[in-house]
């Protein structure tokens, strides 16, 4: 009898980069790991940023290991790309995921290749929607959005919402958002939710109705050049100069006018598009608060220092954080750790903890960067439909695409509704010949008052339930009247559907009166 294979080790390792708070792992996504039989080895202490202990690791089945036990793992999860010492921990025929940017990390690819591994870039997951559990970056993104209007708050003098006191009015703060991708749209919600006036711009205008359904106000910028392409991978794409002219004259004009400026703008693969200029800051209120999400990659606004927070000369506050997901560890690193598990999901269908990649699958083939040290970067491209007819089609956040447009036709029933009821139309033709005139003449006036009923009841307005319910009861108390005349009926069955008439509606009568008057003790004093 031929033994199971040995589980394959997951290693989860303590983050090196200085600040860093997430880790790749929580006890929650431990016992998912478990379940794909995989053995699970945390690093000591990692997880203590995130308020994670390991103890915690310890209780959900994971082995809390010293550095080098867990670095020597066959599959080893990790946050942020990996130094050079961490590349030389990792032994010959190792799998490695982790944010890698191989797009801007080119010598880092060179370094991963030397060695005989597997990487897979969770910053490289395809813009399709059966990937989108795995979209590391629209977890991080979604995170960063809602931190950055925090940050914002911290540093405004004011309050978001407008007030009423009695020391007199205070006026609404004013956002401006720039981009409505994922980090957009969570910046203006949660501007939105604290009562600020929120206004959106983004070059795609069928991201509007989003913008409007999280209370925001869309900015369109026309340009009138239909020439660009949408982008096929669904990543974003740079813009054309008409379109720039005509966002700068938009941020010029709305810099003058609203207290905080949050922008959100990422090309992937090239450094972040400037989109405020140091007139534009200048010429926002003292006071006034930016914060620059793009400051990893140069940021959006000029004068943004990666990391700091800068005040201008007219004391506008540039705040260039590169750390915002992080600044909530433990939210972030459970959404990158479900990431992670629905990624080995992918790896390990037969639950076995055997991965197995899959060139033919577009979503693992474009994740994976170096495979037993080959390079594989950059992959295939993947199309993706947008159905977008707009002068620019680009994304200034990671925002999911559909995979491809999906026709949903609805199976039409065999029978034509004219043949029901012609049908309906002979069954009570039948009924009506063979019944007694007593029977025909009950069910006329039964459906008479079906109709009556329905079209009396729904127009009266909600204000009026409660004197309508006690009509209904007086319209019950004569039912009972009614049914109790027909108990003593020498008909057995007459007897029973009388009896459980009463029954029925000394239900509503008494139900009635009781929502009656706990409605009517809202409005009493005391």
């Amino acid at each position: 009898m031929s033994e199971a294979p040995t589980p394959l080790r997951v290693g989860v390792v303590a983050e090196s980069a200085p600040g860093e708070t997430r880790v790749a792992a929580t006890p929650k996504t431990v016992e998912q790991l478990l379940a794909l039989g995989y053995e699970v080895l945390v690093e000591a202490g990692a997880g203590t940023r995130a308020a994670f202990t390991d103890d915690a690791f310890a209780a959900a089945g994971a082995r809390v290991s010293p550095l080098a036990q867990t670095w020597d793992a066959d599959v080893v999860l990790k946050v942020n790309a990996p130094t050079a010492q961490e590349i030389a921990r990792l032994h010959d025929g190792a799998t490695l995921v982790s944010l890698i940017a191989p797009a801007l990390n080119p010598d880092l690819l060179e370094a991963l290749a030397t060695r005989r591994l597997t990487v897979l870039a969770t910053d490289a997951v395809p813009r399709i929607s059966r990937a989108q559990s795995l979209d590391v970056l629209s977890s991080m993104a979604n995170i960063a959005g809602y931190r950055a209007v925090i940050e914002a708050a911290n540093h405004f003098g004011r309050f978001f919402t407008g007030q009423v006191t009695a020391a007199g009015k205070v006026p609404p703060a004013k956002v401006l958002v720039a981009g409505a991708g994922v980090a957009g749209l969570a910046a203006i919600g949660t501007a939105s939710s604290l009562g600020a006036i929120v206004r959106a711009t983004d070059p795609r205008p069928e991201v509007a109705e989003q913008v409007g359904s999280l209370g925001g106000t869309f900015l369109p910028i026309t340009t009138g050049d239909a020439s660009e392409q949408p982008s096929r991978d669904g990543y974003a794409r740079g813009t054309s100069s008409d379109y720039d002219e005509a966002a700068s004259r938009l941020y010029a004009e709305q810099a003058a006018d609203v207290d905080i400026v949050i922008t959100t703008a990422l090309v992937p693969g090239r450094p972040a598009p400037r989109l405020l200029t140091a007139a534009h800051v200048a010429a926002m209120r003292p006071g006034s608060v930016i914060v620059d999400m793009a400051a990893s990659q140069g940021g959006n606004v000029e004068g943004t220092r990666a990391g700091e927070v800068v005040v201008t000369g007219n004391g506008v506050t540039i705040i260039g954080y590169t750390d915002l997901a992080g600044r909530l560890p433990t939210q972030a690193s459970q959404l990158y750790g479900t990431n992670l598990v629905n990624l080995m999901k992918l790896l390990t269908p037969a639950k076995d903890g055997s991965p197995v990649l899959d060139f033919d699958d577009v979503v693992q083939r474009s994740m994976t960067v170096v495979r037993d040290g080959d390079k594989t970067w950059p992959p295939p491209p993947v199309a993706v439909s947008v159905a977008v007819s707009v002068s620019v089609a680009v994304s200034v956040a990671p925002v999911v695409l559909a995979e491809e447009p999906q026709v949903v036709t609805r199976k039409r029933s065999s029978v034509s509704p004219y043949a029901a009821v012609a049908v309906t139309a002979a069954l009570v033709f039948l009924l009506a010949a063979f019944s007694p005139a007593q029977i025909v003449g009950n069910l006329t006036v039964f459906a008479l008052a079906v109709v009556i009923g329905y079209y009396v009841i729904g127009k009266v307005h909600h204000a009026l339930h409660t004197p309508l319910m006690s009509v209904t009861n007086a319209i019950s108390g004569i039912i009972v009247v009614g049914a109790l005349l027909q108990i003593g009926h020498d008909d057995t069955v007459v007897t029973v559907l009388a009896a459980l008439a009463v029954f029925l509606a000394s239900v509503n009568i008494f139900g009635g009166f009781a929502v009656t008057r706990r409605m009517l003790s809202m409005f009493s004093k005391g």
